[in-house]
């Protein structure tokens, strides 16, 4: 679990000052029309940084911690979901899933496994 939540950290962080640093690398990359308001971008990619530094601390002790667990798991519910919705509404161009992938989906299995642990480990302490 400390290993889980360090590498979301560093990968967090790293996504986090890309995104702020080079705000239409990402589109250009994957042929995605320029942005108007980079400036909405580069917001996103300091809360995901900020989830980062949450991360970490959290991995000095995840089953104290699980909240943070808890929100970033949901974060990554969530995003994929609000995708759907604009994908299908026409807003937003597939290429913009790609972010999914290494944002939200690898996270899905292990942020999972944390959250079911703690239920267990405090079922546990509960019977």
């Amino acid at each position: 679990m400390k290993l889980t939540l360090r590498i979301a950290a560093i990968y967090n962080v790293l996504w986090g000052a890309w995104v702020v640093i080079f705000p239409h690398h990402f589109f250009e990359w994957v042929g995605m029309e320029p942005l108007q308001h980079p400036m909405i971008w580069q917001g996103m990619g300091m809360v995901i940084g900020v989830y980062g530094l949450g991360y970490w601390w959290a991995s000095y002790d995840p089953m104290r911690h699980w909240p943070i667990v808890a929100v970033g798991f949901l974060g990554k519910i969530f995003g994929p979901l609000g995708f759907v919705f604009n994908y299908l509404q026409g807003d937003v161009p597939f290429e913009f899933f790609y972010t999914l992938i290494t944002n939200d989906f690898i996270w899905w299995i292990p942020f999972g496994f944390i959250l079911y642990k703690v239920h267990t480990e405090y079922h546990w302490r509960l019977t």
